[in-house]
């Protein structure tokens, strides 16, 4: 097996397979020992004291060439959206306009400092603000809370608000009702917040029991953590069943908004009497997402909460925004929870998100989510016979199809076939998610993707199916083309070396560079 995980015999000296590289790690291409430029003798500091350095620093000595040369080499092996089709289900991951970029990057943007006096930055107020109303707009909400910086650090913004309404009322509810058909962070979120966490089955159809929530309903109920559209890939139909039924016993619904990509523009969360809903920027809004850039995750809250937002937020006034903040949170807004992060938000995520809503406009981001449903539901009806989708007669599909691995061969299994679109140029969808389908895969194509883009990706998930329901044994070794060949996952995850340690070489053993090209 070559380092390219090639089942064939051309090997090569290097272990590069044209331009396929094998990186060898920083510390075995520079030494510890030496540097990669030419110092004279240094004089110690005499005014760094205890913090002047007694042992070496421990790292490779590199030239900025071979620096430069290893961290493009390695990024080479990235997969990314500007490269293909990135299938992630229930992750949102769509084309981040150039266009965005080119503003965030605009002076006054782009340079603005947190500690800057107001009335400097009002330009970068008013960003935030009309974000805000926008976001407010969409979802039919009465407020928004603009600092959080993720999908999980919303939720948390939300729990803590019912939290904060709840001991307002002085009552110490202590149970947050999670579907199965939630995302995996919602029960997380709610237990780090001090709730005890208990689920409510799915049906058949993919969707919450209605009757198993009601029958749980109580005095103790705090509320429900919902996600919707949810990770089958469906839209709960008894939402506002939901709402009023948690609402009757005096509890506040939270609703995940990672999903919201496949709603803009067509549905209010705040109509089917969503209380709090986190917005993923960094996904329905085009932000760069995962290693791209930061998260942002403003949370939209309902009349019942808005009075308990976190601090700091943006009003507007005759002369001009101002940052509402402890020193005048007494007079303008007594009942926050306090603050969750240490200045205002994301402000290069709020810039690409607002250029990419005033680029859209309020007609365009409805398409975007017709075009991101009419997408998924293309893969969906491509794949049938091909791939099991449990709920295909459940209607149609949101954002994203699930499929199941009934059907493979014996021994065959989901990682294969994520392992043989490796081969074919592809990132793996989501796998193994939601728990609630053995052998799930789900795939979430989005509105970027163009019907000649989804027909090769279909045609290669085809392909691989075929293979897996045929027990072609090839499958069982990817993939074949990638810098690795496939990897023990599970010892991975929970026997990770994640430190470097030099080994000892036998004596006489010749460097690099001494080796030079002999």
């Amino acid at each position: 097996m070559t380092a390219a995980g090639s089942a064939d015999d051309n090997k090569t000296f290097t272990g590069n397979r044209a331009l396929m590289l094998e990186e060898a790690l920083i510390f075995e291409i520079g030494s510890t020992a030496t540097t990669g430029v030419d110092f004279d003798e240094a004089t110690p500091a005499a005014d760094l004291g205890a913090l002047a350095r007694t042992a070496p620093i421990g790292l490779p000595g590199l030239s900025e060439a071979e620096a430069v040369r290893h961290y493009t080499r390695l990024s080479r092996q990235n997969y990314a959206i500007d490269l293909g089709l990135f299938p992630l289900g229930s992750c949102t991951m769509k084309h981040n306009p150039r266009l965005n970029e080119k503003v965030a990057r605009m002076p006054g943007f782009a340079d603005a400092h947190p500690l800057q006096p107001q009335e400097t930055v009002q330009g970068a107020y008013a960003v935030i603000h009309e974000l805000a109303e926008w976001l407010i707009t969409l979802t039919g909400m009465q407020s928004v809370a603009m600092s959080p910086k993720a999908g999980a650090h919303g939720e948390l913004c939300g729990i803590l608000c019912i939290k904060a309404a709840l001991e307002e009322r002085g009552e110490d509810r202590r149970v947050i009702l999670v579907p199965e058909s939630a995302h995996g962070t919602n029960p997380a979120t709610a237990a780090f917040a001090g709730f005890t966490v208990e689920d409510i089955p799915a049906t058949e159809a993919g969707r919450v029991n209605l009757e198993a929530l009601k029958a749980r309903l109580g005095p103790d109920v705090a509320g429900v953590m919902i996600t919707n559209p949810n990770t089958c890939g469906l839209f709960e139909r008894d939402m506002k069943a939901i709402s009023d039924a948690v609402h009757a016993v005096g509890g506040y619904v939270y609703c995940d908004g990672a999903n919201f990509n496949a709603i803009v523009g067509r549905v209010r969360p705040g109509d089917l009497g969503v209380d709090a809903m986190h917005i993923n920027l960094h996904k329905t809004f085009s932000t760069p997402h995962g290693g791209g850039g930061p998260g942002s995750g403003p949370v939209v809250l309902s009349e019942a909460l808005a009075p308990f937002a976190p601090l700091p937020f943006v009003t507007k006034h005759a002369e001009g925004f101002r940052l509402i903040e402890e020193e005048s949170a007494g007079d303008d807004h007594p009942q926050t929870f306090g603050r969750m992060t240490a200045f205002h938000g994301q402000m290069g995520m709020f810039t690409r998100a607002l250029t990419y809503i005033l680029s859209h406009g309020a007609d365009g981001l409805k398409q975007v989510a017709e075009d991101a449903v009419l997408n998924a539901n293309y893969v969906l009806r491509s794949l049938d016979g091909v791939l099991d989708a449990p709920f295909a007669a459940s209607g149609p599909c949101m954002h994203e199809a699930l499929f199941s691995d009934k059907g493979l061969a014996e021994g065959f299994s989901t990682l294969d076939i994520a392992k043989g679109l490796i081969d074919e140029g592809y990132h793996p969808m989501t796998v193994y998610f939601p728990l609630v389908v053995h052998g799930a895969m789900l795939v979430e194509p989005t509105e970027t993707e163009s019907k000649a883009a989804l027909d090769q990706f279909i045609g290669a998930l085809r392909s691989i199916a075929m293979r897996a329901k045929n027990g072609d044994p090839a499958l069982k070794s990817a993939p074949h083309f990638a810098p690795r060949a496939r990897l023990d996952e599970t010892a991975a995850a929970r026997k990770p070396i994640l430190a470097w340690n030099e080994p000892a070489a036998a004596p006489g053993t010749p460097s690099l560079s001494e080796i030079g090209g002999s």
